[in-house]
């Protein structure tokens, strides 16, 4: 069996042979198992981050990317993996411990890999390696237009993003709506940043909900092109309700009035949403308008300690 082989900061190459796995991958699921988190760190690359493969790139049946979380202080690892159906599991196996040896040389803490459409078949391979399920979100769909139009809080003025001050509202409705919620709460202003820099980002499609207290809550959308397996699909992104005004039937709004836009302004004809899959509240609001489970995601995580 070859040895894996890690390029970092990751080249030209390398990029093109990730770039090449996970294009396979969708062909082969109906979804990119190298999310959008991947590509923008591979814009860039750094000396902390790094790509490795079963074997020869060019020829590789596997590759794990590996990067600091920007979400997280002190510095958290975020893994992601592209294997086409055909890998075999000892180099697959293999390729993630390079990456948790590099995550090791570089201070450790902890790892966490996130597998879109896991299934048990997954934790089989995973929990011999240490690493330990920690969080299942499912992805939902739902046809659009809805048939419901947003009912908004007496007293509620909805707008676009893009007002003096309204970064920092948003970050601090957002820390407080998800203060339990470790991938969506601890935003900083880079972390917004860094969001609002990619090509998708578009301003009128941050709803902002305010009350005469300020900021109520947001609808954060997102705009996925068609490719040859999907069409263009309409997320929401990100959704938050500032916990005072939480009851008040905003959150119902919000969904809404983001879906609404996706129709209305950006034609989408199927919207999308990930929820964690304990949340019975929000899967019953969601429920409601009509979405259904079209896929399960689980992320793992594996403790790494320091050998630099």
């Amino acid at each position: 069996m070859p040895e894996p082989v890690l390029v970092a900061p990751p080249d030209p190459s390398a990029i093109a042979a990730a770039r090449r796995l996970d294009q396979s991958v969708l062909a082969a699921t109906a979804h990119e198992a190298l999310p959008s988190a991947v590509w923008r760190d591979l814009e860039h690359p750094t000396a902390d981050s790094a790509l490795v493969f079963d074997g020869p790139p060019e020829t590789s049946a596997t590759v794990v990317h590996v990067a600091p979380s920007d979400t997280f202080a002190p510095q958290h690892w975020q893994l992601a993996l592209a294997a086409e159906p055909t890998a075999s599991h000892r180099r697959l196996a293999a390729s993630l411990e390079r990456a948790i040896g590099f995550v090791a040389d570089h201070g450790g803490t902890s790892a966490t890999l996130w597998i879109p459409g896991a299934d048990d078949a997954t934790d089989r391979l995973l929990v011999p390696l240490g690493f330990a399920l920690v969080h299942e979100q499912f992805q939902m769909r739902v046809a659009l237009p809805l048939q419901e139009q947003p009912r908004w809080p007496d007293g509620v003025t909805v707008r676009g993003f893009g007002e003096p001050g309204d970064e920092q509202a948003w970050l601090a409705v957002n820390n407080r709506s998800f203060a339990n919620h470790p991938d969506q709460g601890g935003w900083v202003e880079e972390t917004m940043r860094r969001r609002m820099a990619e090509p998708w980002f578009d301003p009128a499609g941050l709803l902002l909900a305010f009350d005469s207290a300020g900021l109520a809550g947001s609808c954060w959308t997102k705009v996925h092109p068609a490719t040859g397996v999907e069409p263009m699909l309409g997320e929401i992104f990100v959704i938050g309700v500032d916990p005072d005004r939480q009851g008040t039937g905003l959150g119902r709004a919000l969904v809404v009035g983001g879906l609404d836009h996706l129709a209305a302004s950006r034609g989408c004809t199927v919207g999308i949403l990930y929820v964690d899959a304990a949340n019975a509240a929000a899967l019953t609001l969601y429920e409601s308008l009509g979405f259904t489970v079209h896929r399960t995601d689980r992320a793992y995580e594996r403790a790494v300690p320091s050998r630099s």
